[in-house]
């Protein structure tokens, strides 16, 4: 083991900062070696910290007697990938065709005369290089030499950035941060909760916030009047590409606002969140409601990059003899259509491929049929649309060489696959322009939505939401059509937060808890401290929730939400690295009172 003084820690510069005016300075240096050439008599270190990287050289000592330069090269030469090493030495140009015009610090290299080895590192699973091919459990396994990859290093160096200049924009505006609590009351807001049992009172569980929804809306009735706080979230459900169990949200709530008010204020947050990664953030966002959204796209997050909208051909379907149009109208359903710009050059097994996708979102098929030279339709179901060929072409601006995708079913079904179709026939066909940043604010979202199994009304966001003023008569008559009073953000298909107006009247309260379903007693033993705190004139208020860990995402033109967080969960909810969930012994167990009934399964992946 060697020992090493506390100088060769004192670090003069970092390895991405020195440039071709320090020529001449004397400087130190520590981190990773990311690889080492040896030109016979002369050899190349390039060392690498967060900052970037430096070539170090190591000349063959001039003089064979003199013991300490003679070590010095030896050891130099003894160096293996991610050794954590000090190294002094002169800056001096690399001169000519030596240059490396990749590297900020490709002009220059120091001449190394110091060198001590701080760590050696066994060999590595993989090369923490920016095109090193690695199954992604390997690098969540062995995730600390993953985040010496440079993508890594940036990406989580720019969500600190990030989270800085979203605190102080909300500074800016006059907001507070308040820290809510993480053992808390479960109050089921649609997904599961994870439970922590209480060791203090046995029998009983904490849970950890799905979101601060409920203590932010107090601290509004206690006149706090703007809050927010970057958070940590936890919801117990089935993960995806762009969900984690455990997340961190920027919760924003404002007292005596409208919902311009709160878009208003997340507008400035992220166009300097834009600002800060370089991306493009226009002076008024487009404003769309639900209903047009869900009309035009399919979506209440609609990709506006590329067009490719839904058609609305219910009327001509009405005049053709095909009997899935016929019993699709007849059910009270609706008939819509996309035109695939050069779709036509689809063959038919591609097209049948797609109609057995669509099935996996609720339909029933595909029907699709070509546009050919003189306004004529081709293959497919075209005989059938052979009357109103000539109004469809016309109606869907289509050209020879297109292809028309047909739904027919009930609207909801529509809306989904042939929403769902469009993003999937543009990334395949490479309709989405690289680069672009297309930003919404979709509104008027519905109340409510019936849950058919369960024979109910759901809320479509959660049951603190406003309705709307006008639309208050509705809620016993008509709960379906009510609108709220929701917002959310969206860019390039993906929502990055929601939020709403809240209810601050207690009457209205317990009336769209009673349209829910939730009865005078649940709402008692699940809401008593909201109800009791609305009592105590509540202000109208309202906030939302941005997604960072989305944010953040989209920022760095990632596919993955494991991309940008640092300890991140497979889609097991599993932690590679730490091996967590884990079995806990006997003793913990009995102190909480707990007993396992059902013997934990190995980890997988």
């Amino acid at each position: 083991m060697e020992t090493f003084s506390n100088e060769v820690l004192k670090r003069t510069h970092n390895c991405g900062q020195l440039r071709h005016e320090d020529c001449g300075q004397r400087v130190r240096m520590c981190g990773w070696v990311r690889s080492y050439r040896d030109h016979g008599g002369v050899l190349f270190v390039d060392l690498r910290d967060r900052e970037g990287v430096t070539q170090i050289v190591f000349d063959l000592p001039a003089d064979p007697n003199n013991q300490q330069e003679v070590a010095r090269y030896e050891l130099a030469q003894s160096l293996r990938n991610e050794w954590v090493i000090s190294v002094a030495g002169v800056v001096r140009p690399r001169g000519g065709d030596r240059e490396n015009p990749k590297l900020p610090t490709g002009r220059i290299e120091v001449l190394g005369d110091d060198l001590v080895v701080l760590n050696r590192s066994d060999p590595v699973p993989f090369e923490p290089d920016e095109f090193t091919e690695v199954s992604e459990d390997i690098r969540l396994k062995y995730r600390f030499i993953d985040i010496r990859r440079p993508s890594m290093t940036r990406a989580l160096r720019l969500r600190h950035e990030i989270c800085r200049i979203m605190r102080a924009m909300l500074d800016e505006q006059g907001f507070v941060e308040v820290e809510t609590p993480f053992l808390t009351k479960s109050t089921p807001e649609g997904a599961r909760d994870f439970l922590v049992p209480a060791r203090l009172q046995q029998g009983c569980f904490y849970a950890l916030p799905q979101s601060p929804q409920l203590f932010k809306q107090i601290l509004m009735v206690g006149g706090l009047d703007r809050y927010y706080q970057i958070v940590r979230c936890f919801r117990d459900e089935d993960l995806r590409a762009d969900r984690q169990p455990e997340f961190t949200q920027l919760d924003v709530e404002m007292s005596f606002v409208c919902e311009d008010d709160v878009m208003a204020a997340t507008n400035k947050v992220l166009r300097a969140v834009c600002k800060l990664a370089g991306k493009d953030f226009p002076d008024e966002l487009p404003v769309m409601t639900y209903a047009e959204a869900m009309r035009r796209f399919g979506s209440d997050k609609p990709d506006l990059r590329f067009s490719m909208e839904l058609i609305d051909i219910a009327d001509l379907a009405g005049q053709c003899d095909f009997g899935v149009f016929k019993s699709a109208l007849a059910s009270g359903g609706t008939v819509k259509c996309i035109c695939v710009p050069g779709g036509g050059e689809m063959p038919r097994s591609q097209t049948d491929a797609l109609a057995e996708w669509a099935k996996d979102f609720g339909a029933k098929g595909l029907a699709v049929t070509k546009v050919i030279e003189g306004g004529k339709l081709e293959t497919g179901i075209a005989k059938f649309l052979a009357p109103v060929a000539q109004k469809l072409i016309e109606r869907c601006k289509a050209s020879a060489g297109d292809l028309l995708c047909f739904g027919a079913d009930m609207s909801a079904v529509v809306h989904r696959v042939l929403g769902e179709l469009r993003c999937k026939l543009a990334r395949e066909r490479g309709m989405i322009p690289a680069g672009v940043f297309k930003w919404l604010w979709v509104v008027d979202f519905p109340l409510v939505e019936w849950n058919e199994p369960e024979k109910r009304w759901d809320s479509l966001h959660h049951p603190f939401t406003s309705p709307k003023h006008e639309d208050i008569g509705l809620l016993d008559a008509n709960p379906g059509e009510v609108r709220s009073r929701a917002y959310d953000i969206v860019c390039n298909g993906t929502e990055l937060g929601g939020g709403s107006i809240r209810i601050h009247n207690l009457d209205m309260q317990k009336r769209v808890f009673g349209l829910l379903g939730i009865t005078a007693e649940q709402a008692h033993v699940k809401f008593d401290f909201l109800l009791n705190a609305l009592r105590f004139g509540a202000p109208p208020h309202g906030g939302i929730a941005l997604g960072v860990d989305r944010i953040v995402m989209m920022m760095v033109g990632g596919q993955s939400l494991r991309e940008v967080i640092a300890f991140p969960k497979t889609q097991r909810g599993q932690c590679p690295l730490t091996g967590a969930p884990s079995e806990v012994d006997d003793k913990q167990l009995a102190e909480l009172d707990l007993k396992v009934l059902v013997q934990p399964k190995p980890h997988q992946g």
